[in-house]
């Protein structure tokens, strides 16, 4: 608490820091050292993307099952997994076919299991990356290196990165929303969308579906609007005045900017979260009508009216603890989260597509790593981090097509291995991003998402 008796009165307080002028010069000088890094103009070169939406499937879906169908495992059903197959990290139970039929869909002919029926009829849109690998056969590690660049936790996500290095179309929304599954948190938890040793201001703001989006962002009652600007006006005076006397401190100027983001929020949040303007039609493409979709369709619809709305980076988390992790039942496990999932997210696909935004969005499906083609406590499979699909559409994105290839039991990725530092760089380069030049100073180096390894996969680009 301030008194006049200690080192600071009030007349003290605006001629030593130049007058309410310099506490906004201050304050613009702090915005402006806390952005030096971001990308001039906005971008390296010209985008294809201007957003991102992130289906995240937790728990490891299997690419044997959905999208990456293999004969050999149909006709050596029961056997062994070859002997030339050496350091598998896993039980070499017997090899297991996929558990439903694949069918050759749309005019692009790709293969894709009738577990996804609805995604199925969305063929000619998508890109199946086939050889996706990773470094890391458990979650946490897998989970922190699908949205860091790392298996360590503490490093920026990747849509802190993005957040960072382009900041956000829309001064009234968070650059970086993260909608976790609200029946249960993932393996490894909110590191998966923090800031790391980026300013705090970057990492995820947690979003849920309804009429309150965010926790605690409404004042509390009794609180005029005009009282609330005022005591958020004295705190950031006092806050600027302290850190204009020391050295800066983008964590003290990432708290201030998060305040007046939460002020700016308290009408806009809630604004994106009605729905009321939404046709019924629009609800029940998402699946918004039926019981077993209704959850996840929901937050693919609020994600479509936050990208629409300007939020750079959208990530929708699917499956709990356990989500996707089918160890034992694989069959009963995915039949259940592709019920859950594969309508709203083909429901997103259309609608971005029909309201023009899909040319510019690029929209991404996957877990952290695949399944095993051998059996496991009876009809279940292994982690596969060696081998397996993650899907694009979108934004620059070549549509109807595959990219690379696992080998014949679908164990590791064999042909044009996409890693996910690859898969990163290429995200950064539909953003108009080089993935070498987005480099932030940290403990003496310049460290960026893709470290010292990741290529643009070419392969991939329309």
């Amino acid at each position: 608490m301030f008194q006049q008796s200690a080192d600071l009165s009030r007349r003290r307080f605006l001629s030593g820091a130049g007058g309410l002028s310099a506490v906004a010069l201050t304050q613009m000088m702090c915005r402006q050292r806390l952005m030096a890094s971001t990308l001039p103009g906005g971008q390296h070169f010209p985008a294809k993307a201007k957003r991102v939406i992130w289906l995240f499937m937790h728990g490891g879906p299997s690419h044997l099952d959905l999208f990456d169908p293999k004969p050999e495992l149909v006709r050596r059903a029961g056997q062994t997994l070859p002997a030339s197959y050496k350091d598998v990290n896993a039980k070499r139970g017997v090899l297991m076919p996929a558990v439903k039929p694949f069918r050759k869909r749309g005019q692009s002919g790709i293969e894709i299991s009738d577990l996804l029926p609805h995604m199925s009829r969305m063929a000619d849109h998508l890109c199946l990356v086939r050889s996706c690998h990773g470094d890391s056969v458990n979650h946490p590690q897998s989970v922190y290196q699908m949205n860091t660049g790392s298996t360590l936790t503490g490093k920026p996500s990747v849509g802190a990165w993005v957040s960072y290095g382009l900041g956000s179309e829309n001064e009234n929304m968070p650059s970086f929303v993260v909608m976790p599954d609200p029946e249960g948190m993932i393996k490894g938890g909110p590191p998966a969308w923090g800031s790391g040793f980026l300013p705090a201001s970057y990492q995820g703001t947690t979003v849920r579906a309804g009429g309150a989006p965010i926790l605690n962002l409404q004042p509390a009652s009794g609180m005029s609007e005009e009282r609330e600007r005022s005591t958020l006006d004295l705190l950031n005076n006092l806050n600027q005045y302290h850190s204009a006397q020391r050295e800066f401190d983008p964590q003290l100027q990432a708290r201030l900017e998060s305040y007046e983001l939460a002020y700016r929020m308290q009408s806009a949040a809630p604004e994106v979260a009605d729905m009321g303007d939404e046709t019924e039609e629009t609800k029940r493409l998402y699946g918004m009508d039926e019981p077993v979709t209704r959850e996840f369709g929901t937050r693919c619809l609020l994600a479509r009216r936050m990208a629409e709305r300007g939020v750079r980076f959208v990530q929708l988390f699917a499956g709990n603890s356990i989500g996707w992790d089918a160890h034992e039942a694989l069959l009963g496990n995915h039949t259940k989260h592709c019920a859950r999932t594969d309508k709203p997210v083909a429901g997103l696909l259309q609608d971005l597509k029909r309201r023009g935004l899909l040319e510019d969005t690029l929209v991404i499906w996957g877990g952290e790593f695949g399944r095993m083609p051998m059996a496991e406590k009876g009809g279940g499979r292994d982690h596969n981090p060696w081998g397996y699909t993650t899907v694009l559409a979108g934004a620059g994105i070549k549509a109807g097509h595959v990219h690379g290839a696992t080998d014949e039991f679908g164990l590791r990725a064999e042909k044009d291995p996409v890693h996910v530092s690859d898969l990163h760089a290429t995200i950064l380069h539909l953003l108009g991003i080089h993935h070498e030049q987005l480099t932030f100073r940290f403990n003496g180096l310049d460290q960026r998402l893709t470290g010292q390894t990741g290529q643009v996969v070419q392969g991939v680009l329309s």
